[in-house]
């Protein structure tokens, strides 16, 4: 997936993929291209994958402060997840 400006309202959309964090359903923007570069980063242990996944999130996403360690486990979560089931 190109990582450029989207070439119209549908691929950007494309691009947000809905995920909970805390009792909250957040959209986030390049989520599926942010687990494709850090799984093939093979990166270990999990607290550098999870710090890793935050610091691109939050390039193309806001992440408010008190809620970066919310975040953080909601997208490890989804992570392992989206490996499981690859």
């Amino acid at each position: 997936m190109n990582r450029g400006k989207p070439c119209c309202e549908a691929e950007a959309m494309r691009r947000i993929r809905q995920i909970s964090v805390g009792d909250t359903v957040v959209g986030l923007s390049m989520l599926e291209q942010i687990f494709e570069d850090v799984a093939g980063a093979d990166l270990s242990p999990d607290t550098i994958i999870r710090s890793e996944l935050l610091r691109q999130v939050k390039i193309y996403n806001y992440v408010p402060k008190p809620a970066e360690e919310a975040y953080a486990d909601a997208v490890f979560a989804e992570y392992q997840n989206e490996l499981k089931r690859r």
